[in-house]
Parts: C-alpha cells; sequence; structure tokens
C-alpha cells in the first residue's frame, strides 16, 4: 500500500472521515475486483492529493464497521464528507467516471 492510502483500523477510522472528503475502499485480500480496483484510486490518490484523503479498511478484520456501513459486496467505495457518508459506489469504475464521482462531493 502506498503512503497516498491511508490504512483505517476500527480505532482510528472516525477520526480519519471526520473532517473533509474522504473514499473509504472496503476491501478484502482474497477479492479480485478489489485488486483490479486498486491501482485506480492510487493514480486518484495521486491526483486529488491535498483535495481527498483516500483510505482502505479491510472488511475480514474489522466487519463491525463493514456492517455499521451496509457493505454487502465488494469493493465498496463509501465518500465522507466531514464524517458523513454522502456517496457509495459498489464494484469497479474506470479512472474518470470514479473521478467525476468523488467531484460531485467537493
Amino acid at each position: 500500500m502506498s503512503d497516498l492510502i491511508h490504512d483505517l483500523t476500527d480505532k482510528s477510522f472516525a477520526q480519519a472521515v471526520s473532517s473533509g472528503i474522504t473514499v473509504v475502499d472496503f476491501w478484502a485480500p482474497w477479492c479480485a475486483p478489489c485488486r483490479e480496483l486498486a491501482p485506480i484510486t492510487e493514480a486518484l490518490a495521486a491526483e486529488l492529493k491535498g483535495k481527498v484523503t483516500f483510505a482502505k479498511l479491510n472488511v475480514d478484520d474489522h466487519t463491525p464497521l463493514s456492517e455499521q456501513y451496509d457493505v454487502l459486496s465488494m469493493p465498496t467505495l463509501v465518500i465522507f464528507k466531514d464524517g458523513e457518508a454522502v456517496d457509495r459506489i459498489v464494484g469497479t469504475l474506470p479512472l474518470d467516471q470514479l473521478r467525476t464521482r468523488i467531484e460531485k462531493s467537493f
């Protein structure tokens, strides 16, 4: 994982999403589509650095949080604005479409 994408835990989650725009990737190591999405989120994390924070939460290690946000399929990206979930994307999207969805949260 790059230094542009933060690895979240149940202890760091609330603080991580509390201010600004944060995109949380709910993922699992065994999830093939999650691995396909990783380079796209890496590219967007670099492109949107300073505007958007990107983070990942392993659903196998933090099941209560994934249940709290109704994550039933992976990958699921939840976009938070100042602590509130404002959008969710289930599955993978091309980079341009994902950027557009994230930018709607600005």
